[in-house]
């Protein structure tokens, strides 16, 4: 048991009419921070109020400690108002989610951390990504490095795809130590030394805030070092081991297929044109389009509800790869069949579904990429 200081977080209302109070409160200013690009100040305090972005802070840290299923339904909700505000949730819920099974913080920083979480929304990402490295689930080796000078580390580096920005309050820095260790740094996101570049320039995710941040001599204390285990003598992304966790991405955009959906309904129910004189939702082409919309997110819903089931069981989490690419699949064809049916109409700035497709299209980049995934089962199925 930790001695950090003990508080009570809420436990948030979990029931469909208190998740879809609080899709509505995000979606009500989405538009608005995907075409400035900020930080989603508004939806993010939204989730906080719910509070759902300490929903898995264990137990013994006054948190309610809530289980995979239960996050998977509270992305899906927040993805389906503002899938940049679901994104930083998700890394922020993880964040927690991991120090709840390892315990890995050093007291002082998680306990700060907690301390932030009552007072608004305390964001925190694993920030791994390098200009040069590319996607760290491909393998490689940070550039950034931890100098050990007295009881402190100085983190010195560049890192790419910052998700969260300036909102961080902590981030965790992927780097290796002068002793030659590969971990992570708890790095405040306030600490001297931070410099974000402003490169965020994205077909979507616009609000997500993911730039890229310069670590210059920054310092943090000794404890502040999470070393990552060896796995058959080398390193092992994280990100690319297949969890239950893992599938919080993937849920955030059935959430935008979800959105999508009702765009969807709300332009077929309101159109009527001339020639037709009555909605278009009365045609048997656009009610045989909303069912094919409907098919593909239903798939989605199960494939998640049934692959995280299926662990919580006692099932070898392996097959969540597969998972992850059949529901990216999914949602992406639920959003482009949508778009296609309704042409120039659905790809106008004026309505959303232009930019349910711009996001829903990101679900492609969160590994395990597709064809890693597709090699990796080909070779097994041929025994190579």
């Amino acid at each position: 048991m930790t001695t950090t200081e003990s508080r009570t977080l809420p436990t948030p209302d979990l029931s469909p009419a208190a998740l879809g109070a609080v899709t509505a409160e995000i979606a009500a200013t989405a538009e608005r921070y995907d075409r400035s690009g900020e930080i989603p100040w508004d939806g993010l305090a939204a989730a906080h109020r719910a509070g759902l972005l300490t929903a898995t802070v264990a137990a013994e840290y006054g948190g309610p400690g809530l289980g995979p299923l239960e996050v998977a339904r509270i992305l899906v909700a927040i993805g389906e108002g503002d899938a940049s505000v679901a994104l930083l949730v998700a890394n922020t819920l993880g964040g927690h989610q991991a120090q709840a099974v390892a315990r890995h913080w050093p007291e002082a920083a998680y306990a700060d951390l907690l301390a932030r979480s009552v007072e608004g929304p305390a964001l925190v990402n694993t920030i791994r990504a390098e200009p040069e490295l590319g996607a760290p689930a491909r393998g490689g080796l940070p550039a950034t490095t931890a100098t050990r000078v007295g009881d402190a580390w100085v983190v010195n580096g560049r890192k790419a795809f910052a998700t969260g920005g300036e909102a961080l309050a902590y981030h965790l820095v992927w780097a290796v130590t002068d002793d030659g260790r590969v971990g992570h740094l708890v790095v405040p996101g306030d600490a001297p030394g931070i410099t974000w570049i402003k490169t965020w320039d994205h077909l979507g995710l616009r609000a997500s805030n993911t730039h890229d941040v310069v670590y210059d001599g920054v310092e943090v204390p000794a404890a502040n070092f999470v070393e990552i285990p060896r796995v058959d003598g080398r390193y092992v992304d994280p990100a690319a081991t297949p969890s239950v966790w893992g599938l919080g991405h993937a849920a955030l955009y059935i959430g935008v297929a979800r959105a999508a959906r009702a765009a969807f309904a709300d332009f077929a129910t309101t159109r009527v044109p001339t020639a037709l004189g009555r909605p278009i939702a009365t045609t048997e082409r656009i009610q045989t389009v909303a069912g094919e919309i409907d098919t593909h997110i239903t798939i989605a819903e199960t494939l998640l509800a049934g692959g995280i089931s299926r662990v919580v069981d006692g099932d070898d989490a392996g097959h969540l790869a597969a998972v992850k690419v059949a529901i990216a699949r999914s949602v992406v064809e639920a959003v482009q069949t949508a778009v296609g049916a309704l042409g120039n109409a659905a790809l106008t700035r004026r309505r959303p579904l232009e930019r349910h497709l711009r996001d829903v299209l990101c679900v492609r980049v969160h590994p395990p990429q597709e064809d890693v995934v597709l090699l990796t089962a080909g070779r097994r199925v041929l025994g190579i």
